[in-house]
């Protein structure tokens, strides 16, 4: 069994008092949709643009959120996240904190390629990978289990630098699986499990005492009760 590297000791057991323990309240939100999205592909690293659309979706969800108090506001250097983010943290005054270390899994050489494609010129590779999910390197890239281990000592960063207040981050649909599957303590090789639709919102709250529970997930609206400090 494969087993998730967390870079902070949270246990999984259920603790005390909670209603009165410090929490970090993570907003985690994927970008929206992009170009070249009528057809499956590694877009990985690569900079590709949102559409209108794209822009549309990010533009809800930044309405949806506009009642949150966020204290912060982290994203992915690419620019398919940084729309988002500015979208959040412009009508707060607040400055978006950029992090490469928050990129999406790196293709390598399959970047911008479609699954099709990949097929026909990689047929080998292709079906290694999906023997091994977690540890499979695509080439001049990186496997899921190389991307965790990049983004979850970011994400101890973030809660380091934020005890006690609401962050927004804007994320990338692997990078978000890796944090959710952290989140619940799964392993890695269930990281298809899960979906993160464009533009989706996640909510997951990190408690002082190293508990987390996931209280939103792959959602296009925020519950009310999920606005507040």
């Amino acid at each position: 069994m494969v087993k998730v590297l967390t870079p902070y000791p949270f246990p999984l057991t259920p603790h005390g008092d909670f209603e009165n323990m410090q929490r970090t309240r993570l907003f985690l939100i994927r970008h929206g949709q992009v170009e070249g999205h009528e057809a499956k592909r590694y877009n990985g690293q690569k900079n590709v643009a949102l559409t209108a659309r794209g822009r549309q979706q990010l533009d809800t969800v930044a309405a949806r959120l506009a009642g949150v108090p966020l204290d912060a506001v982290w994203s992915s250097d690419l620019d398919r996240c940084r729309y988002g983010a500015e979208r959040l943290a412009a009508p707060r005054g607040l400055n978006v904190i950029y992090r490469e270390e928050l990129r999406e899994l790196h293709a390598g050489d399959w970047e911008g390629l479609t699954w099709e494609e990949l097929q026909c010129r990689y047929p080998t590779e292709w079906q290694a990978r999906l023997a091994d999910i977690v540890d499979y390197r695509m080439p001049g890239g990186e496997s899921f289990r190389d991307a965790a281990q990049r983004v979850l000592p970011e994400l101890g960063r973030l809660l380091a630098g934020h005890p006690g207040q609401n962050v927004a981050l804007v994320a990338h649909g692997g990078v978000n699986r890796i944090l959710l599957l952290d989140a619940i303590g799964a392993p890695l090789d269930r990281v298809f499990c899960l979906e993160q639709d464009y533009a989706c919102l996640n909510v997951i709250d990190y408690f002082a005492d190293g508990y987390r529970t996931v209280r939103l997930m792959n959602a296009d609206h925020l519950p009310d009760h999920l606005c507040i400090r």
